[in-house]
């Protein structure tokens, strides 16, 4: 079989002879069509579904390409990469009316997130910053400080209706500023979500809560992504009780989500098309975080790669689902006796 390597590379070329192009045909822009077969007229395209969350999760996957082309040595296409990243950038600010902020705060805490990689990458590279990245990185940031409340005890809000405060917004938001150097702000919403939103039979993290004046209702669903966040902010904040529970949930993931090949389920169209994609990314760096107990980390790394040898023979007709599978496999290749993620 084909090195996980060979196949995340493959996938990067798929992804982008299917999906990615020139917005509007713009010299020094990129953007990806939610599908691979579209009105042939490019002005439609261009105005048509805009799944700003799924481009953000495009950015990740193109950083993480760009990284482990620079680990190879391959820098020549490592810069190809990170010219194509900022030109992502650039496509999704002037397709989002020549802004970063939308009505979603999780989306927003998404791009953020890819941003600050590549703010990150760039920055360690001469003659490479990407000013852009940095100012998403601050417009966002500064959105979502102002993105909570104390109703409910605190936590950040879903979208701006302010009515549904959930995992998906509080876990990358809460990454994003342990990533920041915003570290209060990360242990409270953090603590927030271990209070509200943490199943204690289970051992996994819920949806969310829902205010309706004066009720509020629990969405009980288990979403693989929501697992992810929660993990790679516990790592980060990475005190013993947090080192601890992260250890905890790669378990409760194995043994409540993975079946019982440690595969992890796989959607194919839509949003739910990225979610394990998101927690195999965080499994494969918690994976590598020395700090974890053995048998955790070898049972993070074997969902990851489990999961990924499912989608060797797969071709995705969306985005989402062509991102996901582009992501598990870097998410797999990465992993080894020195399994290292500093930027992921």
């Amino acid at each position: 079989m084909e090195s996980f390597r060979s196949l995340a590379a493959g996938a990067a070329r798929d992804t982008h002879a299917r999906f990615g192009r020139r917005l509007a045909g713009l010299p020094g822009t990129f953007i990806g069509r939610s599908h691979d077969r579209q009105d042939d007229n490019r002005h439609i395209r261009d105005l048509g579904p805009w799944n700003y969350w799924w481009q953000a999760h495009y950015l990740d996957a193109i950083v993480d390409d760009a990284e482990l082309w620079l680990a190879s040595g391959e820098r020549l296409r490592a810069m190809q990469e990170i010219r194509r990243a900022k030109a992502l950038l650039r496509g999704i600010f002037l397709r989002n009316l020549g802004k970063f902020p939308n009505a979603f705060y999780d989306d927003m805490a998404w791009l953020a997130l890819a941003a600050r990689r590549l703010e990150r990458l760039t920055a360690a590279l001469p003659g490479q910053r990407a000013p852009l990245a940095s100012l998403a990185v601050h417009q966002l940031g500064r959105v979502l400080a102002a993105a909570g409340d104390d109703r409910l005890g605190g936590g950040i809000y879903w979208n701006r209706s302010r009515d549904f405060k959930n995992t998906p917004a509080n876990g990358p938001a809460a990454l994003l500023f342990v990533r920041t150097g915003r570290y209060t702000a990360a242990r409270a919403l953090m603590q927030w979500l271990n209070e509200h939103l943490f199943d204690t039979a289970r051992g996994l993290y819920f949806d969310g809560l829902r205010l309706k004046d004066d009720t509020v209702d629990l969405e009980p669903a288990i979403y693989t992504y929501n697992q992810g966040t929660t993990l790679a902010t516990l790592c980060a904040l990475g005190m013993p009780e947090d080192l601890t529970r992260a250890a905890d949930l790669i378990h409760a993931i194995r043994r409540e989500v993975a079946d019982e090949h440690g595969e992890l389920p796989i959607s194919a169209t839509g949003d739910g098309a990225l979610f394990t994609g998101i927690l195999c990314r965080y499994l494969a760096l918690s994976a590598g975080d020395r700090r974890l107990p053995s048998e955790a980390r070898g049972k993070a790394a074997q969902m990851v790669r489990s999961t990924a040898l499912t989608l060797v023979e797969r071709q995705e007709i969306e985005l989402s689902a062509a991102v996901q599978r582009w992501m598990i496999f870097n998410a797999a290749c990465r992993l080894g006796p020195a399994t290292s993620m500093p930027n992921a």
